[in-house]
């Protein structure tokens, strides 16, 4: 008889202990873990904070006395093993409850310590409202404290799965999120393009995301902590550390088995170690790309089973081998769904692989049929053979079940033909004739065949505006009024085939459409008549969610209710409401409906509109403005947004925005045309003063102002020699500005700094962003910008582009103008 020893249980070593079981009745299976708990649901924890999962129970899967029930394994807990013998096969064990050592042999050793998570060398990561989460004592500890002390605010350092679903729950739950990133964007298994529709779907709940920046400090302020920032800082209640997890392999490495430089512990196929009689899984182990045949480490309970299973059944004689990890992943982001499987683009370029990328946009089910929500699909292919080598996808219903049909297409090794290929379950409420998995197949097979050529979104900022190419913008008037790239032409792809004289056949046309679908069309038609035709994938739809788009924020109390549709209106008859259902529709479909609803309805009507659409959110408060009519509020969830308009204006005998509410004129209006520190300093105290009482404060910022907005790394753009010169001689950032008198070389700014620290006084960096925080509209002069040779790029995230019309209408509603020179 056998006798096989398990260190550590949850998915992989519960998994083995199971298996070993089921294939060898005789065996005496021994499993230590150094916790209490032998299987549980780790990938449920968050749920549990938040409130969602309310029972302690579920997180239990088994316990130690019903898996000996069911398995007959001797489960032992809260004991330690502390080192292992290779050469005598004896591993040394300290129950952690009786202090007790004792010493126990093995045939056979397998090794399932998991992870622990990534702390950081941060001043202050120790306080005691500084948390981890790993476990459900971690767990417990993270709710017990939250709800006895009353937190009302959290700070999660990290965006990766963890920290996002740590900040879906406890937003859920009530707190006020911050997440701090030090990346560019959050979920690292998928790229930045794709990301950013997430940034903007966590703010548009009310959750503050502050990318590349990390936290320097932590400091207790009175009850709450203070969060240092590399730029800027944070006061709250309580802070989660979720900035990844390391490799638990002390043990291994005691032993003297073989580990990858990152800690992991390195196995063959059949999961042994360098060792014979030792076998390790989970996410303590290096495992092999499935795609690319590196080694990588890749934490996920799915492959932590597999291999489980597999070192079992090498365990008793059969040969198994696993195969690898293709990275294949899913997560819960509010109402979102972000999935991914195989390698990034970020990955395949450090790699120099010849790939290619393509970007869909699909209705979860036929769009006739109620319901249905758009997914983003993003697929990158071998540019030689069509290859799957990854994908992701961003959405809401249906998002799942496209991304595991991917997942199955890579391990199965098929390419994007085979995609288009697929037959696939459709009837109306599920799927469309054309699935999504189907167009993605076959956009990329028209790349792969010729039939279009693409350009890329971050390659738009280089293309040559002295008319040597045309640019055109082929969607509806109408679109195109609401928001369009700058230098782009516009001829509605339903005009093209008339106005085709207008094209100059010497020069590349670059063609941009809302998705890439008319793009695609109007490409077709352009090639068949002789002209060269590039078609900017994923259209401008996801040009916008890149580079412009500014989620609208409604939180939960925000939201348009009856007696508020009431208040809106100036006169005393009863609101006339009109429900308009544009679910379903792509852009400009839902525009088009509200407009033709609009047209039908009398003076005070109430238009409530609902779509799918998710770029509607930003077009519809731009078309109120434009049409005339008042934008009343708009709510979101899961995928379905609805919007309410009045016809005609609220202000209407007050001469205001239609936009808005009716003003009562007391707005703020600052102009900041100094880029002296502590001027800035004045302005940005005024204007939270102003932000505090209640009031609508805009900071217009021109010509030597606009410094106070630069980042202060250097941003990667194109620019000629004079604005090259200007940026070198300017300040980068509000820290590197000077003093308006006394700057004494610098020494100035310095003092004046250590004073404001010394006295408890926000510094510039804080008031910039409470300032923001607070609502308050940052606007950079775009006249200014152009003579000083800045771009948008190089200003902090949240600014937005404007000229002086956008000044004087401020101005207007404003009883105030402050101008700080």
């Amino acid at each position: 008889m056998s006798k096989v020893i398990i260190v550590g249980g949850v998915a992989g070593g519960a998994s083995a202990a199971a298996r070993l079981r089921r294939l060898d009745e005789k065996a005496e299976i021994i499993m230590f873990e150094k916790g209490e708990y032998i299987s549980f649901a780790n990938c449920g924890l968050p749920y549990y904070i938040g409130g969602e999962i309310t029972e302690k129970e579920a997180l239990t899967l088994q316990t130690p006395e019903s898996f000996h029930g069911r398995f007959h394994v001797d489960v032992r807990v809260s004991q330690e093993v502390l080192s292992i013998d290779v050469n005598k096969k004896l591993v040394k064990v300290k129950n952690l409850k009786t202090n007790e050592t004792y010493e126990e042999t093995y045939d056979k050793l397998l090794l399932s310590p998991g992870a622990a998570p990534a702390k950081p060398n941060i001043k202050g990561g120790d306080n005691e409202k500084v948390f981890t989460l790993r476990n459900i004592p971690d767990t417990y500890r993270i709710k017990d404290y939250a709800d006895k002390s009353h937190v009302k605010s959290a700070v999660i350092v990290g965006g990766g799965y963890i920290g996002v679903e740590m900040a879906d729950n406890l937003h859920a739950a009530g707190l006020k999120v911050t997440i701090v990133e030090f990346a560019d964007h959050v979920i690292a298994p998928i790229d930045y393009d794709m990301a950013c529709e997430v940034h903007n779907h966590i703010r548009s709940k009310g959750v503050n995301l502050i990318l590349k920046d990390g936290v320097k400090e932590i400091r207790d302020q009175g009850e709450q902590l203070k969060v240092i920032l590399g730029n800027g800082e944070i006061i709250t209640d309580m802070v989660i550390m979720s900035v990844g997890v390391r490799p638990e392999s002390t043990l291994a490495k005691e032993a003297g088995l073989e580990v990858s430089p990152k800690g992991a512990i390195i196995v063959n196929a059949n999961m042994q170690t360098s060792n014979r009689d030792i076998y390790a899984v989970g996410d303590a182990i290096q495992i092999k790309d499935f795609v690319t045949g590196d080694d990588g480490y890749i934490p996920l309970a799915g492959p932590a089973n597999k291999q489980g299973r597999i070192a079992a059944e090498n365990i008793v004689g059969i040969s198994s081998t696993y195969k690898g990890t293709q990275g294949t992943g899913i997560l819960k982001c509010f109402d979102l769904t972000i999935a991914n499987t195989g390698i990034t683009e970020a990955r395949a370029k450090e790699l120099n692989l010849n790939y290619e990328k393509s970007f869909t946009y699909s209705a979860s089910h036929a769009s006739y049929y109620p319901g249905a929500v758009n997914m983003s699909i993003k697929l990158i292919f071998d540019k030689d053979s069509g290859k799957i080598l990854g994908a992701q996808i961003v959405g809401y219903e249906g998002t799942d079940k496209r991304l595991d049909v991917i997942a199955t297409a890579i391990r199965a090794g098929m390419t994007i033909y085979d995609l288009t290929e697929l037959e696939l379950a459709y009837a109306p409420p599920f799927s469309s004739a054309k699935d999504p998995v189907n167009m993605a197949g076959f956009v990329a097979e028209n790349i792969m065949t010729g039939k279009v050529k693409n350009f890329h979104w971050n390659e738009v900022k280089d293309l040559p505006r002295d008319g040597s190419v045309s640019l055109l913008d082929v969607r509806t008037n109408m679109e195109y009024e609401n928001g369009s790239i700058d230098g782009f032409m516009n001829i509605p792809l339903d005009d093209l085939r008339e106005k085709l004289h207008i094209l100059d056949k010497s020069k590349p046309v670059y063609v941009t459409c809302q998705i890439g679908l008319r793009g695609y069309l109007a490409c077709r038609i352009l090639e068949q008549n002789g002209y060269e035709c590039y078609n900017l994938s994923g259209g401008y739809r996801l040009y916008n969610t890149i580079y412009h788009n500014k989620p609208m924020i409604v939180r939960d109390e925000e939201r348009m209710v009856p007696d508020k549709l009431e208040a809106a209106s100036v006169s005393d008859k009863p609101v006339n409401k009109l429900e308009i259902n544009a679910c379903g529709l792509q852009c400009p479909g839902p525009i088009m409906k509200l407009s033709e609803a609009i047209k039908k309805a009398e003076n005070d009507d109430v238009i409530e509109i609902t779509t799918t659409d998710q770029a509607f959110a930003a077009d519809v408060e731009a078309w109120c403005r434009r049409t005339g009519n008042t934008f009343l509020g708009i709510a979101s969830e899961k995928g379905i947004t609805k919007a309410s308009v009045k016809k005609g204006c609220v202000n209407t005998k007050l001469g205001g925005d239609c936009s808005t509410p009716p003003s009562e004129g007391n707005n703020k209006n600052i102009i900041v045309f100094s880029g002296d520190l502590d001027k800035a300093i004045a302005s940005f105290v005024i204007a939270n003063a102003a932000a505090a009482m209640g009031r609508k404060v805009s900071m217009f910022f021109t010509f030597w102002g606009l410094n106070i907005l630069r980042k202060p790394t250097k941003v990667s753009v194109k620019k000629d020699f004079m604005s090259k010169m200007f940026g070198f001689m300017m300040p980068r950032g509000s820290k590197k500005l000077s003093l308006s008198k006394m700057n004494m070389a610098g020494m100035g700014p310095k003092m004046i700094r250590n004073v404001m620290k010394n006295k408890n006084v926000e510094s510039l960096e804080s008031l910039i962003q409470a300032a923001m925080d607070n609502g308050i509209e940052l606007i950079a002069c775009t006249m200014s910008m152009d003579v000083m040779g800045i771009k948008m790029e190089e200003l902090i995230d949240g600014v937005k582009p404007g000229g002086a019309a956008a000044m004087l209408a401020n101005a207007e509603e404003s009883d105030m103008s402050l101008f700080i020179s």
